[in-house]
């Protein structure tokens, strides 16, 4: 059974030249880059070429890219040194918050006693600008904002440049969780005045297991992971240079052609909006997923109108890949935060979420095979239903 993945929110496929330039790495870089020797030399200047790379990315400077494993360690550094180190006493974020930033911000609160105000989102899962100025107005605390960019299930975009500006003039700190937005958009830093984000290599077909964090020069963060000078020591520990490679090698390609992977990905997401509210009766779209220019062009948050907490085994049992939310979620039985924050009780015991997450790999073929599968599994459950009326 040939297998179709839509769970690219989750991670992506590795690209086959980001393959080549790690093995390539893994064979002949061996050289440890703390290392002041000829092979320890070579691998530390791979690093910095990628260092470089995503500076020029973001238009910053090298200095204010460290490397990471991940999005979720760049996030915990950041909140947890904020706290430790820049004195800040007041988390200001939202409850549809990725878990590595909702349960970093409630340990802070448990362990460092810290205030946390909860910016509620309107139905459409938006947050509103006027809430997070009167919550900035409201305490002359030394403050910490942390809302992402993008949302990872329902794909609400922030404006971030003014959230940025906005913090900035009430002297309060940002960060943002830019996992799913980042290599996706163009992010310009030098113009957004955010202080500090978060990027996941995985998320635009790169390795897991290497990321990076953006700290603003001059921010006074320090590192959390002690025990060496590595990464202006802010990340103790040996560099993972294959990796660092793989996430520079992925995210050069994805700039190289990011308007053309984009344009096929919202024709394809689009395709997917069409086919679904065609073929099955009363489906709806959470969030603002369904709205192309106002959420991540990636994420597509169907809403089924049946109840099914199996549909993701149902679909897996089908060759389809798909996600009923964010995936460090997916084994949670009741519905995520996101979900019960944009729909009504009675909406979560009468439907069923499904995250449809695209890539440039994904075909309008991938998308007909989904909704035959899902159209199936409605039937028998219409079925089931007329049914029990009969009787």
């Amino acid at each position: 059974m040939n297998k179709i993945y839509l769970d690219n929110a989750a991670t992506t496929p590795l690209s086959e030249e980001v393959i080549d330039a790690m093995v390539d790495v893994l064979k002949n870089n061996y050289g440890n880059p703390s290392s002041t020797h000829s092979l320890g030399q070579e691998a530390k200047i791979l690093i910095e070429n990628v260092r470089r790379d995503v500076a020029d990315y973001l238009k910053v400077t090298p200095a204010e890219i460290i490397f990471t494993s991940c999005g979720t360690e760049s996030n915990n550094m950041i909140i947890k040194s904020c706290v430790d180190h820049l004195e800040v006493e007041r988390i200001i974020t939202s409850p549809i918050e990725h878990k590595c930033v909702a349960e970093t911000v409630l340990e802070m609160k448990k362990r460092k006693g810290i205030e946390v105000v909860y910016l509620r989102p309107d139905k459409k899962g938006d947050i509103s600008l006027q809430q997070l100025e009167d919550a900035l107005k409201s305490s002359d605390k030394k403050t910490l904002v942390t809302l992402m960019h993008a949302n990872n299930e329902i794909g609400n975009i922030i404006d971030l440049k003014k959230v940025a500006q906005m913090c900035k003039a009430h002297n309060a700190l940002l960060h943002s969780d830019t996992v799913q937005s980042m290599a996706h958009m163009d992010l310009d830093f030098s113009d957004i005045p955010v202080d500090f984000a978060s990027c996941s290599a995985h998320k635009f077909h790169g390795p897991k297991g290497s990321g990076f964090a953006f700290i603003r020069k001059a921010s006074g963060l320090k590192g959390i992971i002690t025990g060496g000078p590595q990464e202006r020591s802010l990340r103790a520990g040996t560099e993972n240079v294959c990796g660092i490679v793989g996430l520079g090698k992925a995210l050069e390609i994805y700039l190289k052609n990011m308007t053309a992977y984009a344009n096929h990905i919202k024709e394809i997401k689009q395709y997917a909006i069409d086919q679904l509210s065609e073929k099955i009766t009363d489906v709806k779209f959470n969030g603002r997923s369904a709205e192309m220019d106002s959420s991540l062009y990636t994420v597509l948050s169907v809403l089924l109108p049946f109840k099914d907490p199996m549909i993701g085994l149902k679909l897996d049992m089908k060759g389809i890949a798909i996600s009923q939310g964010s995936a460090c979620s997916s084994g949670a039985a009741k519905p995520s935060m996101v979900m019960m924050m944009v729909l009504e009780e009675e909406e979560m015991d009468l439907t069923t979420p499904l995250r449809v997450s695209f890539s440039h790999f994904t075909t309008k073929e991938d998308i007909d095979a989904l909704v035959e599968a899902v159209a199936e599994i409605a039937e028998s459950f219409q079925i089931e239903k007329a049914n029990i009326e009969h009787r």
